[in-house]
């Protein structure tokens, strides 16, 4: 019997407020999920002092931001909806799409909605399945889930366990999403030092994953240093329970960005953080803590590196990248302080937290990634808030490169890059502090465009559907897509 088979009870009710909705949730495991965070992704409370608490309330007096919970936005903006947190009342995290679903990740497992409605969305099922960060992509009838906390087993009814036990699991879960309403739990595999997000490359027979963690430890059985990797798993479609992981290419020979002493206040290179993959051109981009990396994933099997760029001056820790359409471009986030400081404010500055603009000039392996400038949102937040570049996606705007963008406690920021020189916000949406004394995280984990909507996941407010109505982006409206795993850059057109 497979682990993930073990409850007799794997679907259930989740109680009152799912039969509130009149929707079946899928029940398969209970008990807390632990959080292996970024440096920061783990939810928390902080007191500040009391002069940042005075100067918090003083701006909120003053106008200069909104109230505690109050929800602004830019007149080219509206705010269609909001669905609050039922069951899954951990973290939420990254989203995908297909056809009329979307797919929300949350530490406790992940939530399946009908937007085939945007301005009413649906609960369709709830998957209790613990494990952080329970980043989520799909493809066909496959839907991908990282773990990346230490668990007693890969069943959903594991519970936490030491990284140091020899018997701890951690790695991707894939479940057979032909029945949304009972999502089934068909496979999973291991990899080291589990899976803190994953990318897809989808073929017609196979889907490859590049799983990206990092921060090995000496102490850890299954997560030995060095760790300059990705591990690569195969999907064999018509047979996922074949699932496994094909190889380890090494991205960095060298060990990569040393971090301090070296580099003072930049992450040391211990794997990647995050891919995205632009299957159409070959390419890949990696996010690798003190490292941003350029790839040919012409054989999916075997990614190489082909550019290398580091910047110790002003990044931090390398988070994520999106191409823009063309793939001429990428854009790098800084995750300054993990995603639960405050890092949107005076003392830190514009340069610092924030996305860098990279032009890709050259050919073939010659390529090279060239810094043009650095873009952050021009809203300053409370010290009360948690605010840093995080997870966007492209609107795919006709002759413009325009990205879509969560900012934590900054909201949702709608930027315009098509001159790689001179970004800058054109429209925006977000709520006030959760608190005026305490710094709480919180906040928008992942906005991203898709058929004419934009969806966020609010890691305390739950699922927000967002339209903008602007020139600049209005030709986007016609851009119709099956799916979307936005770490899978998509060709809109």
């Amino acid at each position: 019997m497979k682990p993930w088979e073990r409850s007799p009870q794997r679907r259930r009710y989740l109680g009152a407020a799912a039969a509130a909705f009149g929707l079946v949730a899928t029940l398969l495991a209970a008990g807390p999920a632990a959080a292996t965070p970024d440096p920061g992704d783990a939810p928390h409370k902080e007191r500040v002092t009391k002069s940042q608490q005075s100067e918090a309330r003083a701006a909120i007096e003053n106008g200069d931001i909104p109230g505690v919970d109050q929800i602004v936005h830019s007149d080219n903006v509206s705010h269609l909806t909001n669905i609050p947190k039922q069951d899954l009342k951990g973290v939420n995290s990254d989203l995908a799409f297909q056809g009329k679903y979307a797919f929300a990740g949350n530490y406790d497992g992940f939530v399946i909605y009908d937007i085939s409605r945007p301005k009413s969305p649906k609960i369709v099922s709830q998957v209790l399945c613990p494990g952080s960060q329970n980043d989520v992509s799909v493809s066909g009838d496959l839907l991908f889930l990282s773990t990346d906390s230490s668990r007693s087993d890969n069943s959903c009814n594991s519970t936490t366990q030491p990284a140091t036990e020899k018997s701890s699991w951690e790695g991707m879960k894939v479940f057979d999403i032909s029945d949304k309403r009972n999502p089934e739990y068909v496979a999973a595999v291991e990899t080291a030092c589990g899976s803190h997000t994953h990318t897809l490359v989808p073929e017609r027979k196979d889907v490859y994953i590049y799983v990206s963690s990092y921060s090995p430890s000496v102490t850890f059985p299954d997560c030995q240093p060095p760790h300059d990797g990705i591990s690569v798993i195969k999907v064999p479609r018509k047979a996922p329970e074949k699932a496994a992981v094909i190889d380890f290419p090494v991205l960095f020979p060298d060990g990569g960005n040393p971090g301090a002493p070296t580099n003072p206040g930049v992450s040391q290179t211990t794997g990647c953080h995050d891919l995205t993959t632009f299957p159409k051109l070959k390419l890949a981009a990696g996010a690798c803590m003190g490292d941003g990396i350029l790839l040919d994933i012409a054989d999916p099997a075997k990614p190489r590196v082909i550019d290398r760029v580091e910047d110790n001056v002003n990044f931090a820790f390398w988070h994520s990248a999106t191409f823009n359409e063309r793939g001429t471009k990428v854009v790098f986030t800084d995750e300054l302080g993990g995603g639960g400081a405050a890092t949107c404010n005076t003392e830190v500055g514009q340069d610092r937290g924030a996305d860098g603009i990279y032009d890709i000039v050259g050919k073939g392996d010659k390529r090279k990634l060239v810094f043009r400038s650095y873009f952050k949102i021009p809203r300053h937040q409370a010290d009360t808030e948690n605010c840093v570049a995080h997870n966007g996606s492209l609107i795919p705007a006709e002759g413009r490169d325009i990205m879509v963008q969560a900012w934590y406690q900054g909201g949702v920021s709608i930027w315009d890059f098509t001159d790689s020189d001179r970004p800058k916000e054109i429209g925006y949406f977000e709520r006030g502090p959760l608190s005026s004394d305490t710094l709480i995280t919180g906040g928008s984990w992942s906005a991203y465009y898709y058929n004419g909507y934009i969806y966020s996941n609010d890691i305390n407010k739950g699922f927000d559907v967002l339209k903008i109505h602007d020139r600049r982006t209005d030709s986007a409206d016609s851009v119709r897509l099956s799916e979307l795993n936005t770490q899978t850059q998509p060709d809109y057109r």
